[in-house]
């Protein structure tokens, strides 16, 4: 069974990291639901614009 969550490594400067980590904190998140809310902030917008995104479920 395929696990719904993505491990993924990604690489950053690290001022700029501490910089969003004191941002999350703030918002009451950890840094990865951070990360997570822009990223579906993201392709909100750009699906708004472009039309929907299909993907595949394989």
């Amino acid at each position: 069974m395929e696990e719904k969550l993505l491990r993924y490594t990604l690489r950053v400067d690290r001022l700029l990291f501490k910089k969003f980590r004191y941002i999350a904190e703030s918002e009451g998140r950890s840094a990865n639901k951070e990360i997570e809310q822009y990223l579906k902030k993201r392709v909100a917008e750009y699906e708004k614009e472009n039309g929907r995104i299909e993907i595949d479920k394989e």
